[in-house]
């Protein structure tokens, strides 16, 4: 689900340039289907703990929109769980056929030694 949230301050949206800022604004509840099977990287300058004080107050917007009527959020909440068993399930999978390959690639590097050096002599 895609929600548009926006201010007079945050956004000159009464300017064409603000305005084609706004239809290019996409904003999520959880992780939509193309970005959740990608690697997931951390941003410091975006996590709570370095923004905000300590002690200050924050909410989450799937919170407020089920405050003024989003009837969704345990739906999403279903397909968040059902998405990060998903993902350890996944991460768990890669990492065994990671271990598999370094086996199989210590196990062939004594007869493939010859052949990686005349490659490394040609430089690649």
């Amino acid at each position: 689900m895609a929600e548009t949230i926006y201010s007079d301050s945050m956004l000159p949206h009464k300017t064409e340039r603000g305005k084609e800022a706004l239809r290019r604004l996409k904003a999520y509840e959880g992780v939509p289907p193309p970005y959740d099977r990608r690697k997931r990287v951390v941003v410091p300058g975006a996590l709570r703990v370095i923004c905000l004080k300590p002690g200050r107050k924050f909410c989450h917007v799937g919170r407020l929109s089920h405050e003024v009527g989003w009837k969704y959020q345990s739906v999403v909440r279903t397909l968040e769980t059902k998405r990060k068993v998903k993902a350890v399930l996944a991460i768990r999978k890669r990492n065994k056929l990671k271990k598999i390959t370094k086996q199989a690639s210590d196990k062939v590097a004594k007869h493939v030694a010859p052949y990686n050096a005349v490659i490394k002599c040609y430089g690649y």
